[in-house]
């Protein structure tokens, strides 16, 4: 499945923009958190979706 994630800076720029493939949610999201980290993104807003389907939020 394809998956979406973003974060965004504090005046609503984009600051991580990346679409990944996993087999599961679950999968998806620990790598979509390690990546947010990675890119000292953790503690700013983000989302990740699926489809449509809102998978991981952060505000």
């Amino acid at each position: 499945m394809q998956y979406f994630l973003t974060a965004f800076a504090s005046d609503g720029g984009t600051l991580l923009n990346e679409m990944f493939a996993f087999e599961n949610d679950e999968e998806a999201v620990e790598y979509g958190r390690k990546r947010l980290k990675e890119e000292n993104c953790d503690m700013l807003t983000h989302r990740m979706t699926r489809s449509g389907k809102l998978i991981l939020f952060h505000r």
